[in-house]
């Protein structure tokens, strides 16, 4: 019986690594034309927060997308991204457990990526980059593909900035309004940064290394230590609910 009710919610999943081919194949025949394609990163986030980050929270908020758009299906996450020099290490390559590729192979898997999915029959590739660092490859890769397929209406790609915006505008402004400090919320791992981890899985965040104040030097740009849960929902529902308004404007545009 178990095994069973593990196949049928197997076969009721958004994740594409979930699935078989055939079901893949059933799921696009039957409407399901939006592939969202997650991207995170593996990076240091200081002493509170684990290096897979970016890959957690991606591949969750992707599969609540998808489920709000209900005609989408999820691949699996992009771990390996640009995070600055190898040699000399430079930006998040100075802390260990960093992963970084050069730029232009990032954009050539994205670019690979998406024309497998066309390929496969999808009608929107969708980009959701979790990190700010990479938004302008996302956009670059886009645009490439578009213009070389614009006689060819069967596939569009888009670079959904509005997944990443919300968390530095709307999300920082809720924040705000309820009293925590531009400071506080800071640009990476500091309270905005943290909470969001907690409201999608707290094993992301070290709690007993949340004691002290931690500095830029370890890796921290803001102060999480008053981040919680409850705060993070808030900024989940906006990214959620923003990304689900967005992929559907561009899904009627195409």
């Amino acid at each position: 019986m178990l095994i069973a009710a593990g196949a049928a919610h197997a076969q009721g999943s958004v994740y594409l690594d979930e699935l078989t081919s055939p079901e893949v194949k059933a799921r696009i025949a039957n409407g399901a034309t939006t592939v969202l394609v997650p991207i995170g990163g593996t990076e240091q986030n200081g002493p509170h927060m684990v290096l897979g980050k970016h890959n957690v929270r991606a591949h969750v908020l992707a599969g609540r997308i998808a489920q709000g758009l209900g005609n989408a299906l999820v691949a699996p996450v992009i771990a390996y991204v640009p995070e600055g020099s190898i040699h000399p290490p430079a930006a998040h390559m100075r802390f260990t457990g960093t992963i970084s590729i050069p730029e232009p192979v990032f954009e050539a898997m994205l670019e690979a990526t998406a024309r497998s999915f066309k390929q496969h029959g999808f009608r929107d590739v969708v980009f959701l980059g979790d990190h700010g660092g990479y938004q302008k490859s996302e956009e670059r890769v886009a645009a490439k593909l578009n213009r070389e397929w614009a006689a060819d209406k069967t596939c569009r790609v888009h670079a959904l900035l509005d997944y990443y915006r919300v968390t530095q505008s709307a999300y920082v402004k809720a924040l705000k309004a309820r009293g925590y400090s531009e400071a506080e919320i800071g640009t990476h791992a500091g309270l905005a940064d943290t909470a969001l981890a907690l409201a999608v899985d707290n094993a992301l965040v070290r709690s007993g290394a949340l004691g002290a104040k931690a500095s830029a030097s370890e890796g921290v740009y803001g102060d999480p230590r008053r981040a919680s849960a409850e705060l993070g929902q808030i900024g989940v529902q906006q990214i959620v609910e923003s990304s689900v308004a967005a992929i559907r404007a561009l899904a009627r545009e195409h």
